[in-house]
């Protein structure tokens, strides 16, 4: 049994998100296209002999208790497995908070595949996957994490059989909102067809990512917070081809053809104080876990 794992854990965007369906049990069905991107939190997992679990967490401030998903992934993988010892987690957060990246998702995930790894594969990937579903909705997409097509409430996962090279500059401003707050207030009409029309785009010869971005939820929450329409233009403004909100927000991302383009956007970006800045491209599997 290995006693220590470190783990890149990165974030997503979603480059599509339509809502296309309300749940009895309080869900909304969607389909979207998630991308992993190269921003990415660093995790630390080592076997404790005492039955406890230990949290520490550095850089963007996160519970370091039973309200973060990685002690609840860890409590869950440790109570499935029945494994009597403990775990001791270090997390350094270099991904928003509450920002619409699934930083936390993330977290999540890779704690679930590092003790798997770490116990010698006792759970099957029907398994981890049935917990990670469990644990939110977008746990599931961070144990594969390649660029998917997500059905149901985002659990269900198409792997995409390509994605263009992309750059990304990403503006998180300084605000955190409710997931559950923007569902509530969603009342927009329930998209029909969604589902072909992204398969349509996907199976052309080149895949043009600027004419997909849309996101259902993002008039609930530029019509509260009008900075999602002011770092909307600010991107365009700075030469790129499409910007939108990702998830729940606030993050929004501009897409830009090159990393020279996205880099001078992101020193014009991070001289106006609109929050957190950085430029991203797709994610490479850095991690032995994710090969």
């Amino acid at each position: 049994m290995e006693k220590l794992q470190r783990i890149e854990t990165p974030a997503k965007l979603n480059i599509r998100l339509k809502v296309t369906g309300r749940r009895k049990d309080g869900y909304h069905d969607l389909v979207s296209i998630m991308v992993p991107v190269d921003l990415q939190d660093l995790l630390e997992v080592s076997v404790i002999p005492e039955r406890r679990i230990a949290l520490t967490c550095e850089g963007f401030p996160v519970p370091s208790d039973e309200g973060n998903l990685v002690a609840k992934a860890a409590r869950s993988f440790l109570a499935e497995t029945g494994f009597n010892g403990g775990v001791f987690i270090r997390l350094r957060k270099n991904i928003p908070v509450a920002a619409g990246m699934g930083g936390g998702s993330s977290d999540a995930a890779a704690t679930l595949l590092a003790l798997n790894e770490m116990f010698e594969q006792p759970l099957s990937t029907t398994q981890l996957h049935g917990m990670a579903a469990q644990l939110g909705a977008d746990v599931p997409f961070f144990l594969y994490c390649r660029p998917s097509l997500a059905t149901g409430i985002g659990e269900i996962l198409e792997p995409l059989k390509r994605w263009p090279k992309t750059w990304y500059v990403i503006v998180t401003p300084r605000l955190e909102i409710s997931t559950a707050w923007v569902y509530s207030r969603l009342k927009l009409e329930l998209t029909e067809g969604e589902y072909e029309y992204i398969i349509d785009n996907l199976n052309k010869d080149a895949i043009a990512v600027s004419d997909l971005l849309e996101n259902d939820l993002e008039k609930v929450i530029s019509t509260r917070y009008p900075i999602i329409d002011i770092l909307k233009k600010t991107l365009m403004d700075a030469g790129a081809e499409g910007a939108m909100m990702t998830g729940s927000g606030p993050t929004v991302f501009g897409l830009f053809s090159s990393g020279d383009r996205a880099r001078s956007a992101k020193n014009d970006l991070s001289s106006m104080d609109l929050g957190h800045v950085f430029v991203v491209s797709n994610w490479k599997r850095g991690s032995p876990l994710f090969q």
